[in-house]
């Protein structure tokens, strides 16, 4: 194959660097290199030599089928690969940018200079005469898209304002590459249209009949970076609004206690074992029915994951609801695991659960317990210690037809029950393997008793003190409820 004349420099961007393209029938045309060329010397562009006066090919005809791929600003020949002042052998040289140039006319005056990147590589420029060919060119490797304004709009026939919109074509584009840095491109007359282009979505727009190769790159280089960080910045904002959703999700899912008319003392606390989680498997829950009765609960779904405090919510209000309709103790547990088990997602997962009610004098309750800790006690004068847990049944979802006894609990004229999860006593000591158990828990609990706190600021530094002890945060979740009689 003759090695071919070389080109003049006032060609078309778009048949700079590349072959004349096959015709339609011939399928796609193959480069090779000159008698004792290597063909992976083969390269795709030609370095411009200033004194060289070079002649247009015969054959200028684009590929309107596909539209053109072109690297423009390096110096060998497309097809040879030899440099056009020394004859030497050269590779090619890689790209790191990729524009997408859309005008009507590609075969016309270039609007396009000799584009370099910021690394003086060459920018790889595809030329698409319509938006059928861009959108067949709109590739993943594609970094910018430059568009001219004055591309004729597509036709709807609908007769309708879009019709006659100046600006159809680049709404157009936005939406066929929503990800994609656009810069337009509109003539010095028509200042006001290259602003209207930018408040459509268009990163900028730049004067085609003033571009050179340096500005044209340089805006490129801004488009692409500008398009990166409004990018950024929308998933940035999207992502604090879905936070702040599911945090105002889940503080309407923890619970309101209710307690009008009640002369007892409430306070909670809870913290979930995931990372910046509000709710995790834990739940709780008290209220007080109309015969003055107080009914406090808390319970662990196992794991502590969102679908485990899903299911707790779940239980959680069905424990409400069924509390307010009158069941009390194995009636409501046994109709509790009915619910569990129809809404649990595998038929492993079961929930441990406490369940007290407090008589409406205050001085006697009975509890409930399946498979859960015992609650803790403390009355004045005496040391804190755990209710009795000899009738303790099942956990919930574990064994069909279970029964869970109720026991009777005398509590006295001024008392504090506290009900937990196991996150509390699970957490370790130190930085071994022992972990701080009920045992542990009691002792810890009867120290800040003797240091005078009570309500919140008991429950406060018990947390804070299992989170120190275990060097960190706590791997499970964390429900601490606390109910005080004072005579």
């Amino acid at each position: 194959m003759p090695v071919p004349v070389p080109r003049q420099r006032a060609i078309p961007a778009v048949e700079c660097g590349q072959a004349p393209a096959a015709s339609p029938d011939s399928g796609p045309s193959k480069e090779q290199a000159p008698p004792g060329t290597h063909p992976a010397e083969n390269p795709t562009t030609r370095r411009e030599n200033p004194t060289e006066k070079r002649e247009k090919p015969t054959d200028t005809s684009p590929d309107t089928s596909t539209g053109t791929d072109s690297r423009i600003g390096t110096g060998t020949d497309s097809r040879t690969g030899t440099d056009a002042g020394t004859g030497r052998t050269q590779s090619a040289a890689p790209t790191n940018l990729t524009v997408l140039l859309i005008e009507d006319d590609p075969a016309g005056s270039p609007i396009v200079p000799d584009l370099l990147d910021q690394a003086g590589k060459p920018i790889r420029v595809r030329t698409a005469r319509n938006l059928t060919e861009a959108g067949r060119l709109l590739t993943d490797d594609v970094h910018c898209i430059l568009l001219d304004l004055a591309l004729s709009t597509p036709a709807h026939g609908t007769g309708d304002a879009e019709d006659h919109d100046e600006l159809a074509v680049l709404r157009h584009v936005l939406e066929l590459a929503p990800r994609h840095a656009v810069l337009a491109l509109t003539s010095s007359s028509d200042a006001e249209r290259g602003a209207e282009a930018v408040a459509v979505g268009a990163q900028d727009y730049l004067f085609r009949d003033e571009l050179d190769g340096r500005l044209l790159s340089r805006a490129i280089r801004y488009a692409v970076e500008r398009k990166r960080s409004d990018s950024a910045e929308r998933r940035l904002a999207e992502g604090r609004l879905r936070a702040q959703e599911n945090r105002r999700l889940e503080r309407g899912l923890l619970p309101t206690p209710l307690l009008a008319g009640s002369p007892l003392r409430f306070a909670a606390r809870y913290r979930p074992g995931r990372s910046r989680a509000l709710l995790g498997g834990d739940f709780y829950d008290v209220v007080r029915t109309p015969d003055g009765t107080v009914h406090a609960m808390i319970g662990d779904v196992c794991g502590h994951g969102p679908d485990e405090a899903a299911l707790g919510v779940e239980l959680r209000i069905a424990w409400r609801a069924l509390t307010l309709a009158g069941l009390c103790g194995d009636e409501l547990l046994g109709t509790l695991q009915q619910v569990l088990e129809h809404e649990r997602s595998d038929d492993e997962i079961f929930a441990t659960l406490c369940a007290v009610d407090i008589s409406p004098d205050g001085r006697r309750a009975g509890l409930c317990l399946a498979g859960h800790p015992s609650p803790l006690l403390s009355r004045p004068g005496e040391p804190a210690r755990l209710l009795p847990y000899d009738n303790n049944g099942p956990a919930l979802g574990l064994l069909p037809g279970a029964r869970w006894p109720r026991m009777q609990v005398e509590l006295g004229a001024e008392w504090s029950l506290m009900l937990y999860t196991d996150g509390l006593i699970e957490g370790h000591v130190g930085e071994g393997r022992e972990r701080l158990g009920q045992d542990g828990m009691v002792e810890m609990v009867r120290r800040q008793l003797a240091e005078g706190l009570a309500g919140e600021e008991l429950l406060r530094a018990t947390v804070n003190e299992v989170r120190e002890l275990n060097g960190g945060e706590l791997a499970d979740d964390v429900a601490v409820v606390l109910l005080d009689r004072t005579a």
